[in-house]
């Protein structure tokens, strides 16, 4: 009997399931995550799943472990600060596939350098300036990415850099040919970038969930969810954090098939920070051919076809003042929910909420409180920054006693971003508290701030809402109708039948007029072609009502609110090599390869020499990731042209993939 453990660590909770035999699920559990120690929540996830089995810490022979941490970070925009150094470039490049956003201010050198896209040379390397650079910045970093012109045919002058910044700053640091071998300099930059950007807060993740492990006597091997449902070794993980973003979503769709036995679907998985939607066909998650992308950012890194909201049950609720009838907003950006603020500091959260309730005249922050996280670093920031982050230490305060001017509200957005602070502040957790659909927290608290926020006046000069529940309603509906808009926009953008824009036509008033069974001069009516597998700890709260809404079969598996937890211990260890071949001249074909160039005269022994490298490369990853039977296969994609009626080889890229089940633990 084979026991595996599944771990997810999402916004709001931390999950754990065990499974026996990779066919029955024995016992589930729930913590809350705790974000200044996220080993906190593992562990008393991990505890309660063992108390909740009677199974022996001993006896388990495999962990997993997915995480929304990375991908929450991005939609969010937190993470460390990075530095970039950019090789071969133009200024204007920056500019491209949103690699400033990516940026946010952080520093970027551009320098000389760079290869032909026959990997020869463009220009020599300046490290003089590099050097400069590093010195100016050591210490005020968490992160390097570098990133250099057609990396993929020559990477010397990026391991030439990456070595650099090791020997001068001991930081660690990402080239972006190690994450893709396809072209695209600055989409590489990006996702170099975001890698850099996150290393810091998986490492930690993973560190001290492996620490986790030891301390309640579990010591078997842990692996790690990819963002395309395969598994990886936490050393990797650790390594190419980029690789784990839309690992919780990828372990959700792997989860709901084992659940479901689905073939044909759309899963969709709600988060306390994002809604994850993505289309079953054939019982297998497609993948995404552009790269994986996550709130504003494309990436080149292999990922399902997920599209992700930032909508979920934390998401912030934003009113709407304009016009005359007002209205809200939610996300996408997670905030603390007021219920679980008040359980965490119960005198500090309800004599504030009870002083604004008496008050005729409210201030600008009522409800709303912050809270610093404990344990994170704080370099780079400004010294208006730090006072303010010193004011708010590490306890909850509202929001309006430590605000002291306009000035300070754009600090605490840049404490926010750098998930240095969190923000506490009417969600629809707490409307479900209201509505009596929750009571995991302190539902009166919810009361109280809801009814705050009702009070609000939009553009009539009326309230916004009679009272907390009728306010209550308005939120879970529109929760509604942002779930229904990102389950259409998915629809639409999979069925070959449309090419317009997905977000528009899921928005089209025709639609809307469909959906409700509209009967005047037209008779219009609308539906959902494909069954909806529900997923997450709220569906059961949120979901009926998004299928009545879209006319569809909601499903509503068993064990719906882990299925992260449980696609983390039900999936294979795979790794992906890639590579090519070019012609650049008659006659000659180059292999280009991390160590440099290689040419030949013969295609057949350029495509052998580069299949062979690959295959050696993919089979010691997968191996080192702790596989076992491990298979084998190759792909090569090979364009040609034809000249003078013959045809004459332009380039090709091999693939490699290597798979095996986790190896278990004796």
């Amino acid at each position: 009997m084979a026991l595996a453990l599944g771990v997810d660590t999402g916004g709001t909770y931390t999950d754990a399931v065990l499974i026996r035999d990779q066919d029955e699920v024995i016992a589930s559990a729930k913590s809350l995550t705790t974000r200044a120690d996220l080993a906190l929540g593992v562990s008393d996830a991990i505890r309660a799943v063992l108390d909740a089995s009677g199974v022996a810490p001993g006896d388990i022979a495999l962990a997993a472990l997915s995480t929304t941490l990375a991908t929450n970070a991005l939609v969010e925009g937190q993470g460390g600060r990075v530095g970039l150094i950019y090789v071969g470039f133009a200024e204007t490049d920056l500019d491209r596939h949103g690699l400033s956003d990516a940026l946010k201010g952080d520093p970027a050198l551009v320098v000389a350098g760079g290869h032909t896209h026959a990997g020869t040379e463009a220009a020599p390397l300046d490290m003089d300036a590099i050097a400069q650079f590093l010195e100016t910045h050591r210490g005020r970093v968490s992160g390097w990415a570098v990133a250099a012109q057609f990396a993929t045919r020559n990477p010397a002058h990026e391991l030439a850099v990456a070595e650099a910044v090791t020997r001068i700053t001991g930081a660690p640091v990402t080239a972006s040919h190690d994450l893709s071998a396809r072209l695209n300099g600055p989409k590489r930059a990006v996702t170099a970038v975001l890698n850099a950007r996150l290393i810091g807060m998986i490492h930690r993740l993973i560190g001290r969930a492996e620490d986790a492990l030891v301390d309640l006597g579990i010591h078997a091997p842990l692996m790690v969810v990819r963002g395309d449902g395969a598994l990886m070794s936490a050393p990797q993980a650790k390594a190419r954090p980029i690789e784990t973003i839309l690992s919780g979503p990828a372990a959700s769709i792997v989860g709901a098939r084992w659940l479901t036995g689905a073939q044909d679907a759309l899963v969709s998985d709600i988060g306390g920070t994002t809604t994850d939607v993505a289309l079953l066909r054939g019982g297998r998650p497609a993948i995404d051919p552009q790269g994986a992308k996550v709130g504003a950012f494309r990436t080149m890194v292999e990922a399902v076809a997920m599209r992700t909201t930032g909508l979920g049950g934390d998401s912030e609720v934003h009113v709407q003042t304009g016009g005359l009838q007002g209205g809200l907003t939610l996300g996408p950006r997670r905030v603390l929910p007021v219920a679980l603020a008040a359980q965490m500091a119960p005198d500090v959260v309800h004599a504030a909420l009870d002083a604004a309730l008496r008050s005729e005249l409210g201030r600008e922050f009522d409800g709303r409180f912050v809270l610093g996280v404990a344990g994170m670093t704080a370099e780079g920031l400004s010294e208006r920054d730090a006072a303010l982050l010193a004011r708010i230490g590490d306890e909850l305060h509202p929001m309006n006693d430590v605000l002291r001017n306009r000035m300070d509200l754009g600090g605490l957005k840049r404490l926010v971003d750098r998930g240095l602070v969190q923000v506490s502040a009417v969600t629809p957790s707490d409307a479900a508290h209201v509505l009596g659909r929750l009571d995991a927290w302190d539902g009166s608290a919810s009361h109280k701030a809801l009814t705050l926020l009702a009070r609000r006046r939009i553009g009539s000069g009326e309230r916004l809402a009679p009272g907390a529940e009728p306010l209550a309603q308005m939120i879970i509906d529109q929760l509604t109708q942002q779930t229904g808009a990102a389950l259409l926009e998915a629809a639409f953008a999979e069925d070959p039948a449309f090419d317009d824009d997905a977000a528009y036509l899921a928005r089209h008033v025709l639609l809307r007029a469909g959906l409700g069974r509209h009967r005047g001069l037209l008779a219009l009516d609308a539906a959902l072609n494909v069954d909806v597998v529900g997923l997450g700890a709220s569906a059961p709260s949120y979901y009926p009502a998004v299928g009545d809404h879209l006319n569809c079969r909601m499903i509503l598996p068993e064990h719906a609110g882990v299925a992260n937890a449980i696609g983390a211990v039900v999936g294979r260890i795979t790794q992906r090599r890639s590579g090519q071949v070019t012609s650049p001249a008659e006659g000659k074909f180059r292999v280009h390869l991390d160590t440099g160039p290689e040419d030949f005269a013969d295609p057949d022994a350029a495509l052998a020499r580069i299949e062979a490298v690959l295959t050696t490369a993919a089979r010691d990853a997968v191996s080192a990731a702790g596989a076992d039977d491990i298979r084998v296969t190759a792909d090569r994609q090979i364009r040609s042209a034809q000249v003078e009626a013959r045809e004459v080889f332009v380039e090709a890229t091999v693939t490699v993939e290597a798979s095996g089940r986790p190896r278990i633990a004796v």
